[in-house]
């Protein structure tokens, strides 16, 4: 079997998988007709609070992965394989990033509190301006697709090594406790 990753690094990825796939939705339903206010407004706090989780996660698994760079793929892997893991890797990183930042600017750039943050004294960055904030707004509602379609590689490359190959590769980052 392949070696695995280590703890810290499986509980970063499934803790942000958690999150991720829980924003999809709610990001959904948010901003869908016929909901209450008092719902509604519940929503946009979780999902501008847990954007701001998820980005910090994902600085600290871009840290840990630099200071701890994965096993090398299995050699039984065809080259082209793992250039489409690499690819798709950087894509997911790229993608979650670009929509914690798209969101983060929409809201402060919309003139929106950002809760978490300001609980804690950070207040925001930029200050507020319309244009801007519709331009994130945008990208980060077609970001979302592209967020989706590299999601649904990811999970549907993970299943095939899982379920079809069961060649070790998915085990490398399941179960989280295992090293």
């Amino acid at each position: 079997m392949p070696q695995g990753y280590r703890i810290p690094a499986r509980m970063l990825h499934w803790g942000l998988a958690i999150a991720i796939i829980a924003m999809l939705p709610v990001g959904g339903i948010m901003v869908s007709d016929g909901l209450d206010r008092a719902t509604q407004n519940t929503l946009f706090i979780l999902h501008k609070n847990l954007g701001v989780v998820i980005l910090l996660l994902m600085l600290a698994r871009l840290a840990y992965r630099m200071m701890h760079p994965p096993a090398p793929l299995p050699a039984h892997m065809p080259g082209w394989q793992k250039r489409a893991a690499g690819a798709t890797h950087i894509l997911l990183y790229i993608m979650v990033f670009f929509m914690a930042i798209t969101g983060y600017l929409r809201v402060t750039l919309g003139g929106f509190p950002i809760e978490g943050l300001g609980a804690i004294g950070l207040h925001p960055l930029l200050a507020r301006n319309e244009g801007l904030a519709d331009i994130a707004k945008s990208a980060h509602f077609y970001g979302r697709f592209i967020l989706l379609a590299v999601l649904a590689l990811h999970i549907g490359a993970a299943l095939h090594h899982a379920l079809v190959l069961r060649d070790g590769v998915f085990g490398r980052i399941w179960p989280f406790w295992r090293a």
